[in-house]
C-alpha cells in the first residue's frame, strides 16, 4: 500500500473499525482484523507488510484461505465489516467484477489501490515486455468507480500503444498507482470494445496524451531524465509522421 495512504487510513479508521484485508497474503495489512486469500496464512508476507508485522490484528482463526473468484458469497455477512482494504490484487484476478461486487457486499466502506495505466503500459517494467506479466487488466480509476479492460495481447506490439523502455524510472510513486476511497458503494464495470479501432483508439491515446503531458507535470528532470524526454518525443514525432 502507498505509503501516504496507510497512514491516511490509520488516520481515518477508528481503533475500534473491524477491517478486512483482500488479497493481502503476499503484503498484509497489520491493521486488518480479517484476511481473504487464496494463499494460507503461515505462507504470509513474501513482500513484507503494510504496518508493523509485530502488530498483526489478524489470527490463524481469521485468515480465510479461499478462491477470491469462485463466484460463491464470501463466508462474512452483509455489512460485516467497518472498512476493507483491497491493494494490488484486482490487477491479478480472473474475475475482478465479482470482487468489487462482494467487497460492497461485505464492507461500508474500504479503500482500492491498482497500478496505474502509466506503469503498466510502459515497456521493461518488470521485464522485456509491457508492465507486469501476471496482471489481467488494464484498469481506470474514476472519483466514483473503477473499470477494467481485459489486458489485450496486441499491447506493445500495436504502434504507439505503450511508453518507451525507461519511461516507467520516471515515474514518481503516486504516478505508479491509482487510489479509490468509497464509502456505501462505488461503480465497476468491465468496459468492453467491439471494434478493433475503439481498442486501438484506447490504448494510444493515453500514451500519446501523457508521454507529452507528464514531464512537465513533474519538472525538475535530471540530465539523464531530459536525454530520455527527447528521444521519446523523437520517436512520438516519427510515428505520427
Amino acid at each position: 500500500m502507498f505509503d501516504e495512504s496507510l497512514a491516511l487510513l490509520h488516520e481515518r479508521v477508528d481503533e475500534s473499525a473491524t477491517v478486512l484485508d483482500v488479497g493481502g497474503w503476499a503484503r498484509p495489512l497489520a491493521r486488518a482484523d480479517w484476511v481473504l486469500d487464496l494463499m494460507p496464512y503461515e505462507s504470509r508476507g513474501m513482500l513484507g507488510h503494510d504496518g508493523d508485522p509485530r502488530q498483526e490484528r489478524f489470527s490463524l482463526d481469521t485468515w480465510i484461505t479461499r478462491d477470491l473468484c469462485d463466484r460463491k458469497p464470501w463466508p462474512f455477512s452483509d455489512g460485516q465489516f467497518d472498512f476493507a482494504v483491497c491493494s494490488h490484487t484486482l490487477e491479478d484476478l480472473r474475475d475482478p467484477v465479482w470482487v468489487c461486487s462482494e467487497l460492497q457486499r461485505v464492507a461500508r466502506a474500504g479503500y482500492i489501490e491498482v497500478p496505474s495505466r502509466l506503469e503498466e503500459q510502459s515497456w521493461e517494467v518488470q521485464g522485456p515486455w509491457v508492465g507486469w506479466g501476471h496482471h489481467h487488466w488494464l484498469i481506470d480509476v474514476a472519483p466514483k468507480g473503477i473499470s477494467f479492460v481485459f489486458k489485450p495481447h496486441i499491447l506493445g506490439g500495436l504502434p504507439g500503444s505503450a511508453f518507451p523502455a525507461g519511461f516507467a524510472e520516471l515515474l514518481s510513486a503516486p504516478d505508479r498507482r491509482q487510489t479509490l476511497w468509497w464509502e456505501e458503494a462505488f461503480d465497476f464495470a468491465e468496459r468492453l470494445f467491439y471494434e478493433p479501432e475503439d481498442l486501438n483508439a484506447y490504448l494510444k491515446e493515453f500514451v500519446s496524451t501523457n508521454l507529452h503531458r507528464l514531464p512537465e507535470r513533474r519538472g525538475g528532470l535530471a540530465g539523464h531524465g531530459r536525454e530520455l524526454i527527447s528521444r521519446m518525443r523523437a520517436a512520438a514525432r516519427a510515428r505520427s509522421g
